[in-house]
């Protein structure tokens, strides 16, 4: 209904991590930048740290294109949800090895290992990018803090980035989180920022942002406290809704509606602009209330 409606070529809010719905805001171009100089300065250890929905998984598939962009072997892990004694063969099976390296008649570590020496000596730095670290096996653990701590040479190049949620970051070991040369914290969009995003994830599908006023945009922003993923959430529904009543454009009172519909134990604006881990956010709610509405699909 929504691509009907507005004339979208497909979906401009969807879930999937795909390069096209990926928008660099300031706080991600930030990120990237620092990630860029732990490479380039062959630093062994970072976190990027941010709340839940900010945009930590999505920004690791855009990191892993930019540090192969600067000479890196670079690969990408989720850590969620693996069972112990499988982090290492799923690692492998990123690495472009060839058919000899993969059937070699020895441990899946001295694999691993064989591969970061032979980047090491081509001078190629490897890049590991570990998302969710904090929610890693302990065999996962045990293994990256390995290859952060060790001062053989072969690991010299290699760099570790992991991803966690600031509410969980205290499950990775202390003696882990000690080696970081740099903890990367990402924050939520500003208005500027969301406002930016609605209408260029619009424009790509060759819809008129016009649809999505800026004040419109605000509005998303202010409830959504500038978290990516419940921007797109909020902004879909939205565009839903307004579809089904025939409007022309998105207007603040139905984004209202259909946040009521997602959350609707908040019941004042202040408790709906915090974020997991302490994060404030930088949205201030306004001072107007939120007036009752009937509900979306009555």
């Amino acid at each position: 209904m929504v691509r009907d409606n507005w004339n979208f070529t497909a979906n401009p809010f969807e879930a999937t991590l795909t390069p096209a719905s990926f928008y660099c805001g300031q706080p991600q171009e930030e990120v990237l930048a620092r990630l860029e100089w732990i490479c380039q300065e062959r630093q062994r250890f970072a976190i990027v740290v941010g709340a839940e929905g900010v945009g930590k998984s999505h920004l690791s598939t855009t990191a892993l294109r930019r540090m192969s962009g600067l000479g890196a072997e670079t690969v990408l892990l989720s850590l969620r949800g693996i069972p112990e004694g499988e982090w290492l063969p799923l690692l492998l099976e990123r690495f472009p090895l060839d058919y000899a390296s993969r059937c070699e008649s020895i441990t899946n570590w001295q694999k691993l290992e064989n591969r970061l020496r032979e980047n090491r000596l081509m001078e190629r730095p490897t890049v590991i990018l570990v998302d969710d670290l904090d929610h890693a096996p302990a065999d996962a653990v045990a293994g990256i803090e390995r290859l952060v701590n060790s001062a053989e040479p072969r690991f010299s190049w290699t760099t570790v980035v992991g991803t966690a949620t600031a509410s969980s970051v205290e499950n990775i070991p202390h003696s882990l989180r000690n080696q970081s040369a740099m903890r990367v914290h990402l924050d939520p969009w500003n208005k500027d920022d969301v406002y930016a995003f609605l209408s260029t994830a619009i424009t790509r599908v060759g819809g008129d942002p016009a649809i999505i006023p800026s004040a419109t945009a605000d509005t998303v922003a202010r409830f959504a406290g500038g978290l990516p993923r419940l921007v797109s959430r909020l902004t879909h529904l939205s565009l839903a809704a307004a579809a089904g009543e025939g409007i022309p454009h998105v207007d603040s009172s139905t984004v209202e509606r259909v946040w009521r519909e997602l959350d609707p134990v908040n019941a004042s604006l202040d408790s709906i602009t915090r974020t997991d881990g302490g994060h404030s956010g930088r949205l201030e709610p306004s001072g107007g209330r939120v007036r009752a509405v009937r509900k979306l699909f009555e």
